[in-house]
């Protein structure tokens, strides 16, 4: 029999379908046994592309963040590249959230996640903000998005009225917070992002002077 002319896996095919199985079954179930299993093939086989599953997730990682936005540092506004970043960073979570923890361990050696690291930094810098203020700022806002993207604070609730009645008065709506969970969340997000940028405005004014000074 003729060997094809196209191998039956590729790396774009690995990683597709192991993205599949961790949205679907989440990140804990991922092996490269399971994956073999899913792709109809001998985990061997897997290995003649990826050495490792770190090297998998690591290139997965990358292929999910390719939206992240910080083109908006471009102009000089520092706080127009952060709200960008921000945001396009908690929808590239949010579209995968089981994905999170790989994402938001930090770029490692992923190119692209470094190549936005130093875009984030560099804008920032390049803006007025020293250096060590440059780094906590983008830390900061790391720990928005990831809050943000970690779990829904309106699906927390009970949806049962009954939970709530009698015993804790001030929550006598909380059930309907799931209807209009989307929402909350999301105007939640953007009510603290507004407030952390509008925060770091005086603290900007603040070193600028001092540097001036």
């Amino acid at each position: 029999m003729a060997r094809p002319k196209t191998p039956i896996l590729s790396k774009p095919a690995i990683r597709e379908a192991a993205l599949t199985l961790i949205d679907r079954d989440g990140l804990e179930k991922l092996s490269m046994r399971k994956l073999a299993q899913e792709l109809a093939v001998q985990a061997a086989s897997l290995y003649s592309h990826y050495r490792t599953k770190e090297e998998l997730l690591s290139e997965v990682a990358e292929e999910v963040t390719t939206h992240i936005d910080v083109s908006g540092f471009d102009g000089g506004d520092w706080r127009e590249g952060l709200a960008v970043w921000a945001r396009s960073y908690r929808d590239a979570l949010a579209e995968h959230p089981n994905l999170l923890p790989v994402i938001s361990a930090g770029p490692g050696r992923r190119e692209e996640a470094l190549r936005r690291a130093d875009a984030v930094h560099g804008g920032l810098v390049g803006a007025g903000w020293p250096p060590r203020y440059a780094t906590m700022i983008g830390a900061s806002t790391k720990y928005l998005v990831v809050g943000a993207a970690t779990n829904s604070f309106a699906r927390g609730f009970d949806d049962d009225v009954r939970v709530y009645q009698d015993r804790y008065p001030n929550l006598s709506q909380a059930h309907r917070l799931a209807e209009v969970a989307a929402e909350i969340d999301q105007d939640s997000f953007e009510l603290a992002l507004t407030a952390f940028l509008d925060g770091l405005v005086p603290v900007y004014e603040k070193v600028r002077a001092g540097s001036e000074g």
